[in-house]
Order: structure tokens, then sequence, then C-alpha cells
């Protein structure tokens, strides 16, 4: 009876030390876990808050995306052309008018060389009147045309057709060896035209000059005539040449209308173009103060 309430004392005082261990140890995981579950609660929130913060970081740039940008600007645009093509420059006068002008060249005109027949073109007449014993008459014509595109780079075709018309006013004004010069308005004759008038003094004899610049719209004409009494002939009257290269002046506007009607430009050249004012002074084809001794082009080239 005795060893039974031995075992059951011990028993118990066993029980009882391993108890205390156990709690202790659930204790320990409890306060481990406890600790654990503030770090979790501390990282979800961060990582919802950085969720959050890049979410609307890609809303406002999608956002930015979607609107249009307000730097964007259109391309610059230029007022088309009047017109798009030059007539032929040998057949911009009438028989008639070449047969007054030059009489004994009227039907031998002598185109320029061009690459560009729809933007420069020219065309020139030599005549020599032999009189017999009271000398000759010598005339010489020439008809230069121009045109000018519109461009978004260069401008507008009529303002630079301007340009170009008041450069071939001041080079037909500053001829070298030129005495007796004047200029006046031409009316009547295009948009706008003027005459420049001067002697040129020649080893054949004195040579009256005349020449015409006139404007159209976009295009540029000028023509050159003149005249001189040779081998004891008198010199021409300058008036009656200045009124005949007027008329001729008025029909080559003329004869550049009637090549465009119909057919005007219906919009502005795009980019860089193969525009004649690049160079101007290539592309003047007038000579002046032309001698008989070189035909169809002799004295100043413009």
């Amino acid at each position: 009876m005795h060893r039974p309430a031995q075992r059951d004392q011990r028993d118990h005082h066993d029980q009882g030390e391993r108890q205390p261990g156990r709690r202790g140890s659930r204790l320990r995981r409890l306060l481990v876990c406890a600790a654990a579950v503030p770090a979790v609660l501390v990282a979800a929130g961060c990582s919802s808050s950085d969720s959050g913060s890049t979410s609307g970081g890609d809303a406002k740039q999608q956002s930015s995306e979607a609107q249009p940008s307000k730097s964007t600007s259109s391309a610059p645009t230029v007022k088309p052309a009047a017109y798009a093509k030059l007539p032929d420059s040998c057949s911009a006068l009438s028989g008639k008018t070449l047969g007054d002008l030059v009489p004994n060249g009227a039907k031998s005109g002598k185109k320029g060389s061009t690459d560009e027949p729809s933007k420069r073109a020219s065309c020139s007449w030599t005549s020599l009147q032999n009189n017999g014993v009271k000398g000759s008459q010598f005339r010489w014509l020439n008809i230069s045309l121009l045109r000018f595109d519109s461009d978004a780079t260069r401008g507008d075709g009529n303002e630079r057709a301007q340009e170009y018309f008041t450069s071939q006013v001041k080079d037909a004004q500053s001829t070298a060896g030129a005495k007796n010069t004047k200029a006046q308005p031409a009316t009547g004759v295009g948009d706008q035209a003027t005459t420049v008038r001067y002697d040129l003094q020649k080893k054949e004899g004195t040579f009256k000059q005349q020449t015409i610049v006139a404007r159209v719209e976009n295009v540029v004409i000028t023509l050159d005539y003149n005249g001189a009494g040779l081998a004891g002939d008198k010199a021409p009257d300058a008036d009656d040449l200045a009124e005949a290269a007027v008329k001729a002046t008025k029909e080559a506007v003329s004869a550049v209308t009637a090549a465009n009607r119909g057919g005007a430009s219906t919009a502005p050249s795009q980019g860089a173009s193969k525009s004649p004012s690049a160079n101007p002074s290539a592309s003047k084809g007038s000579a002046k103060g032309a001698s008989p001794s070189a035909s169809a082009s002799a004295g100043k080239t413009n």
C-alpha cells in the first residue's frame, strides 16, 4: 500500500515539473507570433502603399500621353503662285510686232538654252537693213521670261518676283559705259513695269538702248531693244524705239496670261525646289548694246 502511494506522488511530482516547461514553451511561441504580426502588417502596409503610388504614377503618365502636345505646330504655308508655266519665248510676240521691231530678222528668232523651260525662257532676234550708200539700220531684240514658284522655305512667288524685278531695274541702270541713263514707269504693262533708256557708244556707232522690265504676278519679263544707224546712216529715234519696246512687252504679258489660262497652279511647292532665283544673275538672259558684228548676241550680257 505504501509503494503505490509513493509512486503516485512521484508521478504527480514528475508531471508537475514537466507542466511548467510546457507552459513556458507555449508562452514563448505566442510572444514570437505576437511580435511577428506587426511586422507582417507593416510589410503589408508598405507593399500596399508602394503599389498605390506606382499605380497613381502610371495613371498620370497615361493621362499625360493621352493629352495632345501643345508644342506641336502646323507647317508654314504660302499663297499658291498665280502662274505655273511660261509661253514659248520665240512665239510670245506676234509676227506683225516682230516685223516692226526687227524687219529683216522676224523669222530668225534664236531660243536661249534652258533645262527648265517652265521656269525660264528667252529668245533673241537680229535685223540688219542695208540702205546702200545711205548706210544701214541695225536692230536687236531680246526677251527673257523668269517664273517664280511659291515655296514654303523661300516664300510667296509674287514677292520673290517683285524682288527680282527690282534687281533687274537696278542692273539696267548700272550698265557699264551707259550715258544719258533715264528710268521711268511704263504704265499699263502688267502689275508693274519700268523703262530704262540710255546710249551706248561702240565702234560701229551709237546704240540707243531700251530695257523694259515688267512683272505680271509671279513672272518677270525683261525686254531689251536697241538700234543704231551704221555706215553713215543716222541713229534711230529713241522715243520710237521705246514706244515699240513697250508695245512688245505688253504682248509678252498677254502671252504669259494666255499660256496659263485654265492651268494656274493650285498648290504651293513643298520642300526645297529648283528655283530660278537661286542665282538670278545667271538667268538674266538679256544682252545690251548688241553689235552687228556679233549677230544675235553681242555686247553686255546680264
